[in-house]
């Protein structure tokens, strides 16, 4: 694993963790943060010895949000220069890249939010499979507060989670919440007290590793996220009928069976990196335009 500046990545066996890694600013994201958390997740996705990745963050924050100061990578935000078409790949917002890589994850994605998350610290989640959440947390999407618009493509993402209301009355307010209102408008999956926040992330993770096929594992994660959105179930049917079919043949639907009958752990020999199903990936992914 290459060395990073502002994240770290270390490994516990099966899982391996992104830790956001600037304390002193509160971990606040910046475009090289971006790029390595993306150059981070293309590593990992190819990594058969990875089974789940958890995200944190170093000393009292998550990610406190964009940083806002001067930065010699460049802005977060527009400087200020005009491009000819807004089709340029400059106007492409930095959150929405990294939601967008998060979004084509093969491993199973767990936030572990130990802190502040607030405007990107808050919508980089969003993309994430499970959010956990200390009990001195706080959340806010808090952009109509700073006279821009949500991003990191939390407009398709949040609604989804948590409902259309929820959702307005978050973005449009842009008030910072604690854990407990995140908890009830169902952000959040758990509340836990700081100090077990990471080792209730390492039971989840373990949880998937120690006894799912993570080709299994892969397959559901894309098809929940993209199945769902469709407008009419039978398109749901067509992928489960070919996956289903495909799945049934493989040599982990054989140890599945075989480890059921024998009373025994599974051994799944099957890899994310090798025996995806072969009409794996089955959408297209839009172009930015």
């Amino acid at each position: 694993m290459q060395n990073f500046s502002q994240i770290i990545v270390h490994h516990e066996g099966p899982i391996a963790f992104i830790t956001l890694n600037r304390p002193e600013k509160m971990n606040a994201f910046t475009v090289i943060m971006m790029h390595e958390i993306c150059d981070a997740m293309d590593i990992l996705d190819h990594d058969d010895n990875v089974r789940a990745i958890i995200f944190t963050g170093n000393g009292r924050a998550f990610c406190a949000g964009a940083d806002l100061t001067p930065q010699d990578d460049g802005q977060i935000f527009a400087s200020g220069s005009e491009v000819a078409s807004l089709s340029d790949e400059r106007v492409r917002d930095s959150g929405g890249k990294l939601t967008l890589r998060l979004f084509q994850s093969k491993k199973p994605l767990i936030a572990a939010i130990n802190g502040a998350a607030v405007g990107i610290g808050a919508t980089m989640t969003l993309a994430m499979d499970i959010r956990l959440a200390s009990d001195n947390a706080k959340f806010g999407f808090v952009f109509a507060r700073r006279g821009i618009v949500p991003e990191a493509a939390s407009s398709w993402f949040l609604p989804r989670l948590v409902g259309m209301q929820q959702a307005l009355t978050w973005c449009m307010t842009g008030r910072v919440f604690n854990a407990d209102e995140a908890y009830k408008g169902r952000l959040v999956q758990d509340i836990y007290p700081a100090d077990n926040l990471l080792d209730e992330a390492r039971e989840i993770a373990l949880e998937i590793a120690d006894n799912c096929a993570p080709v299994s594992v892969a397959m559901t994660r894309a098809m929940l996220w993209r199945l769902s959105s469709q407008e009419h179930p039978m398109e749901a049917h067509k992928m489960d009928s070919r996956a289903i079919y495909r799945r049934s043949r493989s040599n982990d639907a054989k140890e599945g069976i075989a480890s059921f009958l024998e009373k025994r752990e599974a051994n799944y020999p099957d890899k994310v990196s090798e025996d995806l199903p072969d009409f794996f990936p089955w959408w297209k992914e839009p172009n930015y335009e």
